[in-house]
């Protein structure tokens, strides 16, 4: 049996678990994703990861659940996934040229033990004309993403600077994760010292 159940179908989270070596099978989530407002972007996302992952624990107990969730914040405003092209677009030039914080919440639960956290990461955008923005919607990259660009794809040109973790931003801060499970005894292909 797998170490633990991903609640995400998020193609990006499976890639860099897997190529951190862990041993875990994929369960999407369907829990409740309305948020009040008056939540931070941190907090939103810790609170979504946690519902992922109870939502999953709560139908494979006896199971260690990994729930995540990120979003894209600018001006204290949460930018969730584009509706369409024309919000991408409009999320995409309320980016340019400026910096925006991306934030990833964690939760990973057992039914003894819950950990929960956010790791956020700084992101600068160089300029972008409408026409830069408009070509990188055609790609069709952008749909899926929360603030309608993803880093490791066509969007990583968009992308002037970043200050924090490029696996947060892309959808999971691996290496704390890595910490994290290795306090339910699960590790990665490199091992490592819990608290180091």
């Amino acid at each position: 049996m797998a170490d633990f159940i991903l609640a995400s179908a998020s193609p990006r989270r499976k890639e860099i678990l897997t190529n951190a070596g862990f041993s875990f099978e994929t369960i999407p989530s369907d829990a409740d994703e309305n948020i009040a407002g008056d939540l931070s972007d941190e907090e939103t996302v810790k609170e979504l990861a946690k519902r992922k992952a109870r939502y999953i624990l709560s139908r494979y107990p006896g199971r260690i659940v990994f729930g995540c969730d990120t979003v894209v914040a600018v001006d204290g405003k949460i930018l969730g996934k584009p509706e369409n092209d024309e919000a991408a677009f409009n999320m995409l030039k309320m980016l340019s040229g400026r910096t925006h914080r991306v934030s990833t919440g964690v939760c990973i639960i057992s039914e003894e033990k819950e950990i929960c956290f956010c790791d956020t990461t700084q992101v600068t955008f160089y300029q972008l004309s409408d026409e830069t923005v408009r070509s990188y919607i055609a790609t069709g990259e952008c749909s899926d993403k929360a603030g309608a660009y993803g880093i490791q794809g066509y969007g990583s040109v968009l992308v002037k600077e970043i200050k924090g973790d490029y696996f947060s931003v892309m959808g999971l801060p691996v290496a704390k994760a890595a910490r994290a499970l290795g306090e339910f005894g699960i590790n990665a292909r490199v091992v490592l010292s819990v608290g180091k």
